[in-house]
């Protein structure tokens, strides 16, 4: 007799015990899915930042391969490349298209890209320095993505 009082008293302490252990089950497997579902958004966030790094600098290489292919002086090169010159605004509408791009450029934002070449004879003369910048729409005001370009471009003379 004394066996089955202690059973059950054991029983009654033990109740409700596989309920908690069933809670404490969904908890863990509830955490897990919550972060496999942030990691998985923040990798989305870096692959479209990736998009946009490979855009502009694709987008600078080709303004780039153009210089080189002129075959202008490096005094050309400048009037027409440099920021607000003919090749330039050619190159920019293809910055702001919004298919092939980068987001968020426009006059009014000072999210125009720049463009400089050095004419001064010496060591740096023929240097392009390419900076493209872009917004989000999801950055705040002020705040942009930037990539920087500088190359060396050589004429024989």
């Amino acid at each position: 007799m004394k066996n089955r009082h202690a059973s059950k008293a054991r029983s009654a302490r033990q109740s409700g015990s596989m309920l908690l252990e069933a809670l404490i089950a969904i908890l863990v497997f509830s955490l897990g899915i919550l972060t496999v579902i942030g990691i998985q958004a923040a990798s989305i966030k870096l692959a479209a930042d990736a998009q946009l790094r490979t855009r502009a600098a694709l987008l600078a290489n080709r303004l780039i391969g153009e210089m080189w292919a002129g075959g202008d002086t490096i005094a050309e090169l400048e009037t027409k490349f440099k920021t607000g010159g003919a090749a330039y605004d050619a190159w920019l509408n293809d910055v702001k298209d919004s298919a092939k791009g980068l987001p968020g450029v426009s006059n009014e934002e000072g999210t125009l890209p720049t463009v400089s070449v050095v004419t001064a004879s010496g060591t740096e003369e023929g240097r392009v320095r390419i900076e493209l910048f872009w917004r989000m729409p999801s950055m705040a005001a002020g705040e942009f993505h930037k990539y920087t370009v500088i190359s060396q471009i050589s004429r024989n003379k």
